[in-house]
């Protein structure tokens, strides 16, 4: 048997976290002095905190901690737990990324001796355009790709004829902002006429006048431009007059940089 400051030193936990683990029923001590009230261990139980140590460095919380080990002896759950956590984690990884990324491009523009990047809007009409559509409901915004590749897949054998100029936008049909479960039509302009297949519907779009402004870089500068946006159209006297969308003049599919994407934001709108 161990006294608790000897299994603290063998197990590499803390003896305040040992007595964390009895009060969580995750690991209690073999005995305890009913006259000194001293804990003692196993040395049986060393295994069994290593594997509480190996656990929590995977990300674990004690309390999933505590049903991992309640399923020791079914691989395929204690599997299913390991996945979801992997799946968990590389979604965090995924935001971090993206958050250096930000955080990257801020201390550049702070170091750049020009003013801050001015946005020019103009007040522009679309015609009236046949074009080929894909409208679901994706998971977030950032999983657009999924509509351009349902609507290359499904058309390419209709040999579509790209109109000129031929224009790949996204409608947002939401009326607010959504953390999930957003509705979003990509768009693409064509001549001819085709049929409609499983997602794809073939229409013609009415005329739209809307305020816009075009951008060189990474999506992550929408929101300044929308900003822009916004003043010119108070600025100017116009009210908003549809759902926003976005023209993909340089898109993924032309680049892997997005410092060479060219966007173009538009909002429709119209005199009150």
């Amino acid at each position: 048997m161990l006294k608790i400051g000897e299994f603290s030193k063998l197990s590499r936990v803390s003896i305040r976290m040992l007595r964390h683990y009895d009060e969580l029923g995750l690991l209690a001590p073999q005995s305890i002095d009913p006259f000194t009230g001293y804990r003692y261990y196993g040395e049986d139980q060393l295994p069994l905190a290593g594997q509480i140590c190996a656990l929590k460095d995977m990300g674990f919380g004690l309390a999933e901690v505590k049903a991992i080990l309640a399923c020791q002896g079914d691989r395929a759950v204690l599997d299913r737990f390991l996945a979801d956590k992997q799946a968990e984690l590389t979604r965090r990884e995924e935001t971090i990324r993206q958050q250096l990324r930000l955080l990257d491009t801020a201390r550049k523009s702070l170091r750049k001796d020009e003013p801050m990047m001015q946005y020019n809007v103009s007040l522009k009409t679309l015609p009236q355009r046949q074009v080929a559509s894909v409208r679901m409901t994706l998971p977030s915004y950032d999983q657009e790709g999924m509509l351009w590749s349902v609507l290359v897949s499904e058309t390419a054998s209709l040999k579509l004829q790209p109109d000129d100029p031929c224009y790949c936008s996204v409608i947002f049909h939401d009326g607010e902002y959504k953390e999930a479960d957003v509705d979003v039509e990509a768009q693409k302009t064509v001549k001819g006429t085709y049929p409609d297949t499983e997602h794809v519907k073939f229409k013609t779009m009415p005329p739209v006048t809307f305020a816009s402004a075009t951008y060189r870089g990474p999506y992550s500068k929408i929101s300044e431009v929308n900003a822009a946006v916004a003043a010119w159209v108070r600025d100017n006297g116009y009210v908003y007059d549809g759902f926003a969308f976005n023209i993909y003049h340089v898109s993924p599919h032309e680049t892997s940089n997005p410092e060479e994407f060219v966007t173009e934001v538009c909002y429709p709108v119209r005199k009150p």
